[in-house]
């Protein structure tokens, strides 16, 4: 017996009935052989982790464009506590940690520069609109490695957990749904400390239904939360909160959006044109020249047309990179002798 038959038979032995066992996983789009030693879903979760979209996370906006200071939330520390979250709820309800890990590293690979104010920018001018839900699974099944005609190859599970974090569907394993709501209450929470930590607002400003049941501060309120989907899932074959949990989550989202992610402070209309022209030159720029993009992007444009190619280039984009490659297109430079 190979060690990853061990693994299999281990999960069978440790997990809830209800949970997803990677034995009987529905498998991969093109069929590859088992690994020795690690299950599919552990095997997925290494094959993000090592892609180059996953390691661009580091440099992508999560709230805060061009913050001053290190402590700041990136796309990559927003994934990490998504995970560290998501796989401490399905530790205790003896859930498939590996797929969570799998599917929560995953989850946001396809997010653009600058943040939502990217993806909102990039929606309005591409044809079919964009969703980075979308954008994230196109990454793993199309642009990861296409050179080699493959790319990540994931399995159904991590792929459907991926695509269905956000948005109207929800996933059909119990481990999507924990990442699901685990993206929630991971940025509602680090936004709220990262907005006190801008000064956008203050710890007192929360609104007090939420501060006096969840508590008011980081780690207490998550610690809360976390507690609450737990003890609203034990012993069932669903990913709950209590109704009071939720409606108080719900009106702390509400709370953001109105004080912080809408708020003209973050949002401020000159760093809002600046994105705007940034994203929609870059798109004309390319769509009018698609033999400029980088090579990779050739089978792209053939496979599936110019629009897809650039979005899939403009979308890829680091912000300090957008930044820089915006100078070297559109900015004189200096006449060198």
């Amino acid at each position: 017996m190979t060690l990853r038959e061990e693994l299999e038979k281990r999960e069978y032995e440790l997990l809830a009935p209800w949970a997803c066992r990677a034995a009987e996983s529905l498998g991969r789009a093109e069929p590859e052989e088992k690994c020795g030693i690690r299950t599919d879903f552990q095997r997925d979760r290494d094959r993000i982790i090592h892609s180059k979209a996953f390691r661009r996370l580091m440099h992508k906006t999560q709230v805060f464009m061009a913050a001053e200071g290190d402590h700041y939330r990136t796309r990559l520390t927003h994934t990490l506590e998504v995970s560290q979250i998501s796989r401490t709820i399905g530790r205790a309800l003896d859930l498939n940690e590996d797929l969570i890990e799998a599917i929560a590293m995953g989850h946001d690979l396809g997010h653009t520069p600058f943040g939502h104010a990217g993806e909102k920018y990039l929606d309005m001018i591409h044809p079919g609109g964009f969703s980075h839900n979308v954008q994230s699974l196109r990454v793993v099944d199309v642009l990861e490695n296409s050179h080699a005609g493959r790319a990540l190859n994931l399995t159904a599970e991590v792929r459907d957990g991926i695509i269905n974090h956000s948005g109207p569907d929800i996933p059909f394993t119990l481990e999507g749904k924990v990442v699901r709501l685990s993206d929630r209450i991971a940025y509602i929470n680090h936004d709220i400390d990262d907005a006190v930590r801008a000064g956008i607002i203050k710890v007192s400003d929360l609104p007090k239904g939420p501060s006096e049941f969840f508590g008011s501060s980081h780690g207490v309120r998550i610690d809360a939360l976390v507690k609450d989907v737990i003890k609203s899932s034990a012993g069932s074959a669903e990913i709950r909160q209590s109704d009071r949990a939720a409606e108080l989550m719900e009106e702390l989202r509400n709370f953001m959006f109105r004080e912080v992610y809408d708020s003209p402070l973050v949002k401020q209309p000159s760093e809002m044109f600046k994105i705007r022209h940034l994203i929609e030159s870059f798109y004309s720029y390319y769509l009018e020249r698609p033999e400029l993009l980088p090579s990779e992007y050739g089978r792209i444009v053939e496979r599936d047309g110019a629009n897809e190619a650039v979005k899939d280039y403009i979308a890829g984009m680091t912000d300090r990179y957008a930044v820089s490659h915006y100078e070297e297109l559109f900015v004189p430079q200096s006449w060198k002798i």
